[in-house]
């Protein structure tokens, strides 16, 4: 049973289709894991054992009268701790909002539980979802899966962990700058951000309500496509004959800038792969890109401060210092300037997207850095700040652009590929992220690299 902790939702969900697997045993498996696992509580901030033991019987009912509400009913997922969970304490890593407990579930996890998936519990996260890195001394900082002394990326970083340490067998997260891509970069898992506005954002714990998404972290690309089509109440995308034979990419130059050896190295892998797979590959250059990042602090620090300000004030003591100093720079800002800040950034996406109408996605390294050190960053507050923002620099580009966005693993640890497409293109970007994925099997390297070592293998 243990293999089962390794396998994909889908893989997982067809067992149970074929009798092979049944959801009850499925979950105190994953349960058991949890158990035992010395990072446990570094990862999840509470565990619905009943609920999800409770799912489960009910989904192994299911299977035995073949009437199965999807392909996933019966899988056992993590949820961040910002959804909106009955009974059971959403406080968003926050001490703000300790002893939260609402009284129904988020819009999403309700979906997710009609289509038949198991609740495991809720997972740590960066305080209010305000940072990319994943620390938190407030409640919890979730382990790194290729790092023990490093932070797992935020502010998904438990949804992050809960997969890749094979506590989950996937975790829904959300994204507002990066917070599904940059910690599943990290820990070598598939993250997509969605289009803002897309799926339902009622009862998640909010930080920008104009940039807020919700996205899964998998360990495949079509466990992304399958939990997407959960939250997006949509038939799941076919990934069949996904090809990238004749595809059109861009690689962003300024995208490139500052980036570490490793995270290139890993990049470089991946368009090498591309490459030979029949698609070109231009590199481009984006003004628009440099001038929207620089509206990004009155953008998002003005929104987030308005919707956190009164409940900050009346205890900015139960905060980390760095997080409270983010949410107080939006008090730096007029109102005017936001305005003219959220006018401009419109005609920026215009320009975005007409230069990029002619490729099927752009490339990107999905960060420029390695998962930085735990302890460095609590006692050095230039390298928090440094790294902080660096490591959400090319994935705020997207949540900027109203793009939709997907990482994938390079094959180097910690080293995210990411693809970038217009917003609401989901489908398209799952199909090319499916023709990406299958470039990175051993099948497909032995068969078409004539030598592996020089794409940074």
């Amino acid at each position: 049973m243990l293999e089962w902790l390794k396998m994909s939702a889908a893989d997982l969900g067809r067992g149970i289709e074929a009798g092979a697997i049944d959801p009850v045993a499925l979950t105190e498996t994953y349960l058991a894991a949890m158990d035992s696992h010395a990072e446990s509580g570094r990862i999840y901030s509470a565990i619905t054992r009943e609920r999800a033991l409770s799912e489960a019987a009910a989904a192994a009912d299911r299977a035995r009268a073949g009437q199965r509400l999807s392909l996933l009913d019966g899988v056992p997922i993590s949820w961040k701790d910002l959804f909106d969970s009955a009974g059971v304490a959403t406080e968003a890593g926050s001490d703000l909002l300790k002893g939260r407990v609402p009284s129904r579930d988020a819009e999403v996890l309700a979906n997710a539980t009609a289509l038949g998936l198991v609740c495991l519990g809720k997972t740590h996260m960066s305080e209010l979802a305000f940072s990319g890195i994943g620390l938190n001394p407030v409640t919890a900082t979730p382990p790194c899966v290729n790092d023990p002394e490093a932070v797992p990326g935020g502010s998904s970083s438990g949804a992050g962990a809960s997969v890749a340490f094979g506590l989950a067998a996937a975790g829904i997260g959300s994204d507002t700058g990066g917070s599904v891509r940059i910690p599943a970069a990290w820990n070598d898992l598939v993250g997509l951000k969605t289009t803002a506005g897309r799926i339902s954002c009622k009862g998640v714990v909010s930080l920008c309500r104009s940039f807020d998404t919700v996205g899964p972290l998998t360990r495949t690309v079509e466990d992304a496509a399958l939990l997407f089509a959960v939250l997006d109440g949509s038939a799941p995308v076919d990934l069949r004959g996904a090809d990238l034979k004749g595809k059109r990419f861009a690689v962003l130059e300024s995208a490139l800038e500052d980036v570490r050896e490793a995270p290139m190295a890993g990049f470089e892998r991946a368009l090498q792969r591309i490459g030979t797979a029949g698609a070109t590959i231009e590199f481009i250059q984006a003004p628009e890109i440099t001038e929207a990042l620089s509206l990004s602090a009155p953008l998002y620090t003005v929104e987030a401060y308005g919707e956190w300000k009164d409940v900050i004030e009346a205890a900015p003591d139960k905060m980390f210092d760095q997080i409270l100093e983010r949410f107080r720079a939006g008090a730096t800002f007029s109102g005017p300037e936001y305005i003219s800040a959220w006018y401009r950034l419109l005609e920026l996406r215009e320009l975005w997207e007409a230069r990029i109408a002619h490729y099927d996605a752009v490339l990107m390294p999905t960060t420029p850095i390695l998962p930085p050190n735990v302890e460095r960053l609590m006692n050095d507050q230039d390298y928090y700040v440094t790294e902080n923002l660096l490591a959400l620099r090319n994935t705020r580009m997207g949540n900027l652009m109203g793009s939709a966005a997907m990482t994938l693993p390079t094959g180097v640890p910690s080293c995210g590929v990411m693809l970038v497409v217009k917003g609401g293109d989901e489908a398209r970007l799952l199909r090319l992220a499916a023709g990406v994925e299958a470039l990175f099997s051993e099948d497909y390297a032995s068969r078409h690299l004539t030598n592996p070592a020089t794409s940074g293998a």
